[in-house]
C-alpha cells in the first residue's frame, strides 16, 4: 500500500463543498471517484480543509491510499483527464505512510478578494464580493494588525461550531489594492469554521465605514460575536496553500 499526495485547484462555484455529502454533489466524491475509476479499487481522499459552498482553492492539499503501480508523479496527469475542467490535480507525489494531509499541516493561507465599485463586475463575479462602498484599505490594514499573535478567536468562529479549542496563531495578514481589487491575505497555524469570511467582513465594514474602528480588537477581548461585522461572501475565499513546515515569518 502506497500513499500519494495530491495539491488540488478547483472553482467551488458549482460544488456543496469539499466534503462528500450524501445529497449534493462535492469536490471530495468528484476526485474519489476519478481515482476510483483509474485504480479500480475504492479510494478515499483525506483533505487538509473542508472549505464551503462556493469556496475556491489554489492550493487545498489531500491524499489517499492506494495499491496501483502508477508513479506519483503520474497520478496528476492520469486524473486529470477524468477531472471536469473545474477540478485540476496540481501535483501528485508519492510520501511517506506517516504523512497525513489533515494532521501533519502546519498552518494554511487563505485570500479574500472584494471589488469596490459601484457596478459589480461581470469577469469577477465568482471570485470577487462586491463593495458599492469605496473601502480605506489602509484602514483595513490597520485594523488587521490586530489579528496578528496567539489569541482566543472563540467571537469569530461561526454559530453552531463546535471546537474546543479556539486559541490560534496568525502570522500574516495583509490588506493590499490594485485598482478596484482589495485583496486580503491570512496566514496562521489554523482557522475556526467561518473565521476568514468574518474577519473579511469585518474588515469590508470598517473599510466602508459601515462599522467602527477597532472591532477586531475589541472582539478578541470580549469573546462576543457581536463586536464584528458580517460574514463576507463564501465566493470571495480562495484556499491558496497548506503549510507542512512553517514558513520563515512564523518561526521562532
Amino acid at each position: 500500500m502506497r500513499r500519494i499526495h495530491l495539491i488540488v485547484e478547483y472553482d467551488g462555484t458549482n460544488y456543496a463543498g469539499w466534503q462528500r455529502q450524501s445529497n449534493a454533489l462535492a469536490v471530495q466524491q468528484v476526485i474519489e471517484e476519478a481515482l476510483s475509476k483509474l485504480t479500480r479499487e475504492r479510494v478515499v481522499v483525506h483533505g487538509a480543509s473542508r472549505t464551503d459552498a462556493g469556496v475556491h482553492a489554489l492550493g487545498q492539499s489531500c491524499h489517499f491510499d492506494t495499491e496501483s503501480h502508477i508513479p506519483g508523479e503520474k497520478f496528476s496527469y492520469a486524473v486529470n483527464t477524468m477531472l471536469p475542467p473545474d477540478i485540476r490535480i496540481r501535483l501528485s507525489e508519492e510520501v511517506p505512510p506517516d504523512f497525513h494531509a489533515r494532521f501533519s499541516t502546519k498552518g494554511k493561507r487563505y485570500r479574500y478578494l472584494f471589488y469596490d465599485d459601484r457596478h459589480a463586475g461581470a469577469l469577477n463575479r465568482l471570485t470577487h464580493a462586491h463593495s458599492i462602498y469605496p473601502l480605506n484599505d489602509r484602514l483595513m490594514q490597520a485594523e488587521a494588525d490586530a489579528l496578528i499573535g496567539t489569541h482566543d478567536f472563540a467571537a469569530f468562529a461561526a454559530s453552531g461550531s463546535v471546537v474546543k479549542d479556539t486559541v490560534r496563531t496568525l502570522w500574516r495578514a495583509d490588506v493590499t489594492r490594485d485598482g478596484h481589487d482589495v485583496q486580503l491575505i491570512v496566514e496562521g497555524s489554523g482557522f475556526l469554521y467561518n473565521m476568514v469570511r468574518i474577519i473579511a467582513g469585518t474588515l469590508r465594514d470598517i473599510g466602508s465605514g459601515k462599522l467602527a474602528p477597532g472591532a477586531l480588537k475589541r472582539a478578541i477581548e470580549t469573546g462576543d460575536r457581536l463586536d464584528l461585522g458580517v460574514t463576507a461572501p463564501a465566493h470571495g475565499l480562495t484556499l491558496m496553500e497548506v503549510f507542512y513546515e512553517l514558513p520563515k515569518e512564523a518561526r521562532p
